[in-house]
C-alpha cells in the first residue's frame, strides 16, 4: 500500500508548468449540473423505456444510487486531494502505477470516442437545417471551434460550458414544469391522466423484473460525465468546496433531471408507443401542443451534444496532461502555455477524435463500431476503480492528514463493499445480452491491451532506473 502523504502536491506545478486556476464557481456549478445531462436522456432514454416499460423508472433510480455512491467516495479523495488526474491519480497512489496507468488510459480512450460520436450527433442536427453544406464539414467545423475554444483558456472552456450546461437545466426544469401541469390536467389541450399510462399496458413491469436490470443497462452510461467535475476542480480557486458542493448535490441532480423527467414521460403517455421510442421528449411537447416541438429539441440536443463535445475535450486533455507528469504518457502532454492551457495533450486528444470521425463516415459497421463496443463498459471499469481505491485511500489519509476528510462516505466501508457488489452484479449482467457481451468482451480486450502497455512502461521505467 502506498505510504505517500495525500497532501495537495499540486501537480500541475511539476515539470511541465501550471495549469491556470480559471474556473469560476459558477462555472463548476453549471459543469457539476449540466455533467449529468448529456444527449442520452433526450434521446436515447427511449430505448430503455421500451425495454422495460413504465419499470424504467426502476433501472433509472438503480443507476442513480450507484453514481451518488462512487461520487461520494470520489468525492472524498477529491476534496482530500484535488488533482487533474482526479480518480486515476489516486488509484496511481493507492493500488499502484499499473492502475493509474491502465484507468487513465482507458478513460481517455472513452472519451476521445465520445468525441467522434457526439460530433457525428451534432453535424447531423446542423445538416438537417442546411442540407446543401455536406454533415462532414459540420462535423470538422464543430470539433474545430470547440478546440479553438479549450486552446484559448480554461476560462472559455467554462463560460461556454457554463452557457451550455444552463441552456440544459433551463430546458428540463421547463419540460417538468409542462408535464406536471398536464399531468394534473392544468393545461387547455389535457386532461388529467391518472395512473392510468403507469400500471396499464401490461402493468409498471410488463416485461417482468429482469427487465428492470436489462434497462439499467442501457441508462446507466447516460451518467458517464458526473465525475468531470472533479478533474475541473483543480483548476478553480477554491477546489475543496467545489468539489463539497458538487458531490452534495449530486443527489438532487439526477433525482429531479433523471427521475422527474422520465417520470413526465411514462406518466403522460403509453410506455409502448411508437412516438415514445422515437423520441420521448418530443412526444410529450407534441402530446401537450408545444408547436414545432421537433425543432424545439433539436436546438436543445444540439447543446447538449456541444456542451458533450467541449467537456469531452477538456477531461481527455486533463487526463492526458495528468498521465504525461506521472510519466505515463510522453512529457510533451504535461507541457502548458503561457495561459496555462495543456495545448499539446488537447491537440493529440482531438487528432484521435478527428480520426474517430473520418471512421464513423468510412466504416461506421466496422472500425468505428469496434472503438464504440471497446470504450462500452470503461464507465463501469472506472466505477470500480474508484471504489476499490477509496478503500485504500480512507486510510491513508486518516492516517496522515485527518483534517482534509471534509467529505466523507457513508457507512464505510459497508456501502463501499455495497457499491463493488452491485458494479460486479451489472457487470456479469451484461454477459446475459448480446450487445452487453459485445461490449464487454471488447472492453475487456482492450482493458488487458492497456495493462500490457502498462506492465512494459513499468519494466522500462525500472530499467532506466537501474542504469541511473
Amino acid at each position: 500500500m502506498s505510504t505517500e502523504t495525500t497532501k495537495p502536491s499540486t501537480p500541475q506545478r511539476e515539470a511541465g508548468g501550471q495549469l491556470q486556476a480559471g474556473l469560476k464557481n459558477r462555472h463548476l456549478s453549471m459543469i457539476a449540473i449540466g455533467g449529468v445531462i448529456g444527449a442520452g436522456l433526450f434521446v436515447g432514454s427511449g430505448a430503455g423505456i421500451a425495454a422495460t416499460g413504465p419499470g424504467i423508472l426502476l433501472s433509472y433510480a438503480l443507476a442513480g444510487v450507484l453514481v451518488v455512491m462512487v461520487m461520494r467516495m470520489l468525492g472524498e479523495m477529491a476534496a482530500a486531494d484535488p488533482q487533474s488526474g482526479s480518480f486515476s491519480a489516486y488509484a496511481d497512489k493507492a493500488l499502484g502505477r499499473w492502475a493509474g496507468f491502465t484507468i487513465g488510459w482507458l478513460y481517455w480512450f472513452f472519451w476521445v470516442v465520445v468525441l467522434a460520436v457526439e460530433a457525428t450527433a451534432g453535424a447531423k442536427i446542423l445538416n438537417g437545417w442546411l442540407p446543401s453544406v455536406p454533415q462532414w464539414a459540420f462535423a470538422l467545423l464543430v470539433m474545430a471551434v470547440l478546440t479553438a475554444t479549450n486552446l484559448f483558456s480554461v476560462a472559455s472552456y467554462g463560460e461556454f460550458e457554463f452557457w451550455f450546461a444552463g441552456i440544459k437545466v433551463v430546458a428540463i426544469v421547463a419540460f417538468i414544469v409542462i408535464g406536471l401541469l398536464a399531468v394534473f390536467g392544468l393545461l387547455p389541450s389535457t386532461h388529467a391522466v391518472g395512473t392510468s399510462n403507469l400500471f396499464g399496458h401490461g402493468g409498471f413491469l410488463p416485461h417482468g423484473v429482469g427487465a428492470v436490470f436489462t434497462g439499467m443497462l442501457t441508462v446507466v452510461f447516460a451518467f458517464m460525465g458526473s465525475e468531470i467535475v472533479t478533474l475541473a476542480a483543480g483548476e478553480s480557486a477554491d477546489p475543496q468546496r467545489a468539489v463539497s458542493k458538487a458531490t452534495n448535490s449530486v443527489i438532487w441532480r439526477i433525482g429531479v433531471f433523471y427521475l422527474g423527467s422520465i417520470a413526465i414521460v411514462v406518466t403522460l403517455l403509453p410506455w409502448n408507443s411508437a412516438k415514445v421510442l422515437g423520441s420521448p421528449y418530443v412526444a410529450v411537447l407534441e402530446h401537450v401542443g408545444i408547436p414545432g416541438a421537433g425543432q424545439v429539441m433539436n436546438v436543445i440536443v444540439l447543446t447538449a451534444v456541444l456542451s458533450c463535445l467541449n467537456s469531452g475535450m477538456y477531461t481527455a486533455s486533463r487526463m492526458a496532461f495528468s498521465l504525461g507528469q506521472r510519466g505515463d504518457a510522453p512529457a510533451a502532454f504535461a507541457k502548458v502555455t503561457e495561459r496555462g492551457v495543456p495545448r499539446t495533450a488537447i491537440l493529440a486528444s482531438v487528432v484521435f477524435g478527428f480520426v474517430a470521425v473520418f471512421f464513423n463516415y468510412t466504416s461506421p459497421n466496422t472500425v468505428f463500431q469496434f472503438l464504440l463496443n471497446s470504450s462500452g463498459a470503461v464507465a463501469l471499469f472506472v466505477w470500480l476503480v474508484i471504489c476499490c481505491t477509496q478503500l485504500r485511500m480512507r486510510g491513508i489519509i486518516e492516517r496522515e492528514a485527518p483534517e482534509r476528510l471534509t467529505v466523507r462516505m457513508w457507512l464505510f466501508p459497508y456501502l463501499t463493499w455495497a457499491t463493488i457488489g452491485l458494479i460486479v452484479f451489472v457487470v456479469g449482467y451484461m454477459f446475459t445480452t448480446h450487445d452487453g457481451r459485445i461490449q464487454m468482451v471488447l472492453s475487456l480486450v482492450a482493458a488487458a491491451v492497456v495493462l500490457v502497455a502498462a506492465r512494459v512502461v513499468e519494466v522500462r521505467r525500472r530499467a532506466v532506473g537501474r542504469r541511473a
